[in-house]
């Protein structure tokens, strides 16, 4: 679990998974992009399940990201929401996480 995807485009441009935090999959999937020497300016992340903390949204923020979408479903969905309300990224909530364990 914990993966993270950002796309622009119908691209992927980078990709963190299997961590054991959130944040750390944010983090690798804008390392990877930059790796790639990928701009995330205006990208998109999607993430299987719930951001529990506010700082997956504050790195993806600093990245460029424009738009979230995770199921939701955390107790801090609140503070995670006004994170993204804080940094202007649109935030959907989908209410389905995507993996199974």
């Amino acid at each position: 679990s914990n993966a993270i995807l950002l796309a622009r485009g119908g691209a992927t441009l980078g990709i963190g998974a299997g961590q054991m935090s959130r944040v750390d999959a944010s983090r690798i999937a804008v390392q990877k992009a930059a790796d790639a020497d990928l701009d995330l300016a205006g990208s998109v992340l999607a993430s299987d399940a719930f951001f529990p903390f506010r700082d997956g949204v504050d790195a993806a923020a600093e990245a460029g990201v424009r738009a979230i979408v995770q199921p939701g479903g955390s107790k801090r969905d609140a503070e995670v929401i006004e994170a993204a309300n804080e940094h202007g990224i649109a935030m959907v909530l989908t209410g389905r996480r995507l993996f199974r364990h």
